[in-house]
Order: structure tokens, then C-alpha cells, then sequence
């Protein structure tokens, strides 16, 4: 399916500084406009200045429900976009904002698997501090993470499931946006992160799509009202596209689950495929694993779905359907069935409790930060270390001895460590008084 040309008899092409000015004066584009617009920035017609005025003045004076509905469409038809249609089974994605020891991709999608739904999931840039799916998966030796649009297609009517790398032959218009945004500091707009992502995702092929948007310090979301706005808007322009959305708005204002890294979060993964691991990251996956199967019809009820859920993961089904889906791809599964053969880091030290308390605050992204200098994010070479990383951190709620572990920290490199120490002792706060956890889902948009 290819984007529809321009009809020039209908439409006299205004010039880029008019429309500029229409959107900073709160004007609203038309569909004609919308694909003139998407048209020229694929074809460099359009100024990189003038793009990026753009994208500022959209920042500041929004986009309506309907402009964002027409700038997703075009988008995603900016390039190719996959036909699952021989694929009988439901067909539906997760996508998650980005956060600090998010691992529940590599959960939901073999638990999907499991219940009998296709899983097309491309992953494409996160926060920067964020370690991405593939990132983690890319500890399990011999995993590919890039294939092509036919050995993606190949392989969910084959195994029902994959995790790739977002293919540049889907929704180039963005990858263009997306590059001017970083560079503009426009990364935050509401409707533009909405085209974004629906237009990559419903190009894949998916018929409905579960959302995990993410408020707090350790995302880019900082504010709840923007997250509740952004989940509300990504739903809104997914039901006018005729596909079945739902989202969750999730607390982020603290790492989930109890490590951060690559391997390690790959091992915490393995845990909850199991049925054990860490309790918050078992609600989670237990919310929205049982959203995907509601969305794909293969559950009625809320209690049917919760049913189906707790099933696979207990009954070792959901893990199977992940080591298909890592052999699919190249990766060794013996690392699945044996954990303990993924790299562990030389040394491993506690971060000491400074004094007897309760752990009021924890910075997710500080300590995400903190990871990435030990090696566990991408350096200039595109190299990542593996073993490194925090684990058995504790939560907001936990009362600490003086020097009780806050975490424990796994590093290779002793001047990697003292800098990223700086961030890890900054990201705690205790106080004498227990405070009350936030709740980890605070609402559900669909």
C-alpha cells in the first residue's frame, strides 16, 4: 500500500512560512495540507529551518483530534505498510513510553503468544537513558534483531511473535520528525508523539494495540494530567483508524521490578515467565497481558482473561513461546533454560542506607543514568556490557537499617563506578515517616 498522490487540479500549494503562521496563530490544517506537508518533508522540499519551525509552533499551539487523526494516517502511509490479512489469529502490539527497568515486552509478548494472539512488535528509539527490548535481548547470544519486512511477516505466521527492529521502510516521515524533534527540544508534544506511534505501529500490521503510558521522574512524561492526555489522545486516533485501543497510565516514578540492566532484566524476565519475580512487575503483566487478550477476543470477561493469563505463565506455556520466538531469531535458548549462563559482572558492592529510615523517593532516572555509565547503555562504539547493572533495589515503602543495601551494584570497572555512584546516592530519599506507595496503574483510557 503506497501513499495516494497529491491531486493538483484540486489543491493550489501554499507556501511553508503560510502554513507555519496558520499553526502559530491556532489555525487548523486540513487533510490537503497535512499530505503536502508529509509529501514534502519526504522529498527535502520543505527547509530543515522552516520543519523545524514547524514542529515548534504544533509544540505550542497543539494539534486537534482530527488534525492528529489525518497526520498519523499520512504518516504511516508514507511508506509501506504490512498486510497480516493471511494471518487468521488476532494480531495485536504493546507499546510502553519507556521505562527505567520496563522488561514487560519480553513478558507479554511469548504470554500472548501463549493465549493464541499474533504478536507483530517492532521496536523503535526510546528515552536515551532507557535500555530499549532489543538492547535486553541482545544479551541472549546469537539473537537477530534485524529482519527484513518478509522474514518478519515469515515468522509470525510461523511461530506468532517477534520482536525487531522498527523497519526503515515503515512511516519514513516520521523517522524524519522524529530526528528534527530531538534536535528541537519538541519531543513532548502530545501530537506528534501520538502520529509517531500509531503510524509505526498500525503500519506493522497490528488490528489493535494495548499502551503503556508512563507518568514520573523516570519518564519523559513527568506530568499525570499529560499522561492521562496523551493515552486519551493515542486511543482517541486509534478507534478513528478503526483499529481496537486501550491504555494504561502507569507510575514511573520509580524503577519496576527489583534490576536495571541487560542481562539482568533478561533474567528478572525469565522469572515472571515463570510465575515468580517481583510483585509489581507480576501486576503489571497480569493488567496487561489481560488487556491484549481481552482486545483480541480470545477472552470475554474480566475474569475469563485474568484466567487465561495466570494459566500460561504458570503452566510454563508463555515461556516455551519465548524460547521459539528467541530460536526464530537466532538466539541461544540453553541461556533461557539456564540463567546462569549469562555473563555476571567481576565485582558486585551495596549501595549502604546513609541512615535508619523508610524509602520515601527513589529518582528512576538517576539511577538509569547511573547504569548506563557501568556499561549497560550503548557507548561511541555501539558496544553494551551485559553483566553490569543494579539489582534487588529497594522500593518506596521499605524501611532500611543504616547501612542496609538500597541495591546492589554490578560493575566491571572501578572509574565507571565512583561516577555513577554520584547518581545512584542521589536517587534515594529516605525519611522517618512510611510514605504510601503510589499506585502502580492510575487509570485505564478506552
Amino acid at each position: 500500500m503506497r501513499k495516494r498522490p497529491i491531486p493538483t487540479r484540486r489543491f493550489i500549494k501554499p507556501s511553508f512560512t503560510s502554513l507555519i503562521e496558520k499553526k502559530r496563530d491556532n489555525g487548523e490544517f486540513t487533510q490537503e495540507e497535512i499530505r503536502y506537508l508529509i509529501d514534502s518533508t519526504l522529498d527535502g522540499e520543505m527547509p530543515q529551518h522552516q520543519l523545524a519551525a514547524l514542529l515548534m509552533a504544533i509544540y505550542f499551539a497543539n494539534m486537534s483530534a482530527q488534525e492528529t487523526a489525518i497526520l498519523t494516517e499520512e504518516m504511516m502511509l508514507s511508506g509501506e505498510v504490512i498486510d497480516l490479512s493471511h494471518i487468521t489469529k488476532p494480531k495485536i502490539d504493546k507499546y510502553s513510553t519507556g521505562g527505567v527497568g520496563d522488561k514487560t515486552a519480553l513478558v507479554l509478548a511469548p504470554l500472548a503468544m501463549a493465549s493464541g494472539v499474533v504478536v507483530p512488535m517492532m521496536v523503535g528509539v526510546e528515552q536515551q537513558f532507557v535500555i530499549s527490548a532489543l538492547d535486553k535481548l541482545a544479551a541472549v547470544p546469537g539473537f537477530k534483531s534485524h529482519l527484513s519486512i518478509q522474514q518478519f511477516t515469515d515468522q509470525l505466521a510461523r511461530v506468532g511473535g517477534a520482536i525487531v527492529e522498527q523497519s526503515k521502510e515503515l512511516a519514513p516521515a516520521d523517522q524524519k520528525f522524529y530526528d528534527l524533534r530531538l534536535d528541537t527540544g519538541t519531543i513532548p508534544s502530545l501530537p506528534l508523539i501520538t502520529g509517531s506511534v500509531l503510524s509505526k505501529k498500525l503500519a506493522e500490521g497490528a488490528e489493535g494495540l494495548v499502551i503503556d503510558v508512563k507518568w514520573g521522574n523516570g519518564s519523559f512524561i513527568k506530568d499525570l494530567e499529560q499522561a492521562k492526555q496523551l493515552a486519551r489522545s493515542m486511543t482517541r486516533v486509534g478507534r478513528s483508524m478503526k483499529r481496537r485501543c486501550v491504555a494504561l497510565v502507569t507510575d514511573m516514578n520509580q524503577p519496576l521490578g527489583d534490576s536495571v540492566g541487560t542481562a539482568l532484566e533478561i533474567k528478572e524476565a525469565i522469572q515472571l515467565l515463570k510465575g515468580e519475580g517481583p510483585e509489581d512487575m507480576k501486576e503489571l503483566v497480569l493488567k496487561l497481558g489481560m488487556e491484549i487478550v481481552r482486545l483480541a477476543g480470545v477472552a470475554g470477561s474480566t475474569l475469563s482473561a485474568k484466567q487465561t493469563v495466570q494459566r500460561h505463565l504458570s503452566d510454563g506455556s508463555a515461556l516455551e513461546k519465548f524460547k521459539d520466538m528467541i530460536r526464530a531469531q537466532g538466539g541461544d535458548t540453553s541461556f533461557i533454560d539456564h540463567p546462569e549462563k549469562f555473563p555476571t559482572a567481576r565485582h558486585i558492592r551495596k549501595l549502604p542506607a546513609p541512615k535508619r529510615g523508610y524509602v520515601h523517593t527513589i529518582n528512576a532516572a538517576f539511577i538509569a543514568k547511573g547504569v548506563s555509565i557501568l556499561g549497560a547503555g550503548k557507548d561511541s562504539h555501539g558496544k553494551v556490557d551485559h553483566a553490569v547493572g543494579v539489582s534487588e533495589i529497594k522500593k518506596v515503602g521499605t524501611q532500611v537499617k543504616q547501612g542496609e543495601p538500597l541495591m546492589m551494584i554490578h560493575y566491571n570497572d572501578e572509574a565507571k563506578l565512583e561516577q555513577a555512584l554520584d547518581y545512584f546516592k542521589e536517587a534515594y530519599r529516605l525519611a522517618p515517616k512510611r510514605p504510601i506507595p503510589p499506585p502502580l496503574v492510575v487509570e485505564r483510557v478506552a
